[in-house]
């Protein structure tokens, strides 16, 4: 749905999403696409609560292999199953591992599962811990956009009102532009000589 939405936006943009947006087969969309993603990644689960995370491993999936946090080196398995996810297992080399209770409960040890977009997911998460201009940006714009959603369903407005698609397209759009009319008088639209202008009311 998302592409859909933008198909005919021109050139590349600066997209601004919550993490419902942050899957991997639409940001590889989005990305291939040629646009900046300013979508937080889900935060990884540990295994163990305190524990290694995906990123705590070394995962080379051009190479086909794996390094746990221990130093140990398994080889992933080819893609397999209807998502093609491939896995690294660990299961022999964690018996004796110093490492082990941070990494897993698993009796027969650590087993990872890689899915297919791994790399562009890591990359999405190093970028949000590590890219001053991707944070700045992020911190500046999301205030905003969670602002919008916040005002979009106040007032028992977070389900729909009506039955069916058209009908509920229709109210969409009514309150949306109403909000968005609000906003522009806050901010100083006037009506003058016929012509609507932006004046920008003094703090």
């Amino acid at each position: 749905m998302a592409p859909a939405l933008l198909a005919a936006e021109p050139g590349p943009l600066q997209i601004l999403a919550d993490a419902a947006y942050a899957a991997a087969g639409l940001r590889a969309c989005l990305t291939e696409a040629g646009h900046r993603l300013l979508i937080n990644p889900p935060a990884l689960k540990p295994a163990v609560p305190g524990g290694f995370t995906l990123d705590d491993f070394g995962i080379d999936t051009a190479a086909g292999t794996v390094c746990c946090p221990a130093g140990h080196t398994v080889a992933l398995a080819a893609p397999a199953g209807r998502y093609q996810q491939r896995r690294a297992t660990f299961t022999g080399l964690c018996a004796a591992c110093p490492l082990r209770d941070r990494c897993t409960t698993a009796k027969t040890g650590r087993i990872l599962t890689i899915r297919p977009h791994h790399d562009l997911q890591a990359a999405a998460r190093h970028q949000a811990a590590t890219d001053p201009a991707w944070q700045d940006d992020y911190r500046r714009w999301r205030p905003m956009a969670e602002r919008a959603v916040a005002w979009l369903v106040a007032r028992g407005n977070r389900r729909l009102p009506y039955r069916g698609t058209q009908a509920n397209d229709h109210w969409l759009h009514h309150r949306v532009a109403a909000l968005n009319l609000r906003r522009l008088v806050n901010l100083g639209l006037t009506h003058t000589d016929n012509i609507w202008v932006l004046v920008p009311i003094a703090p």
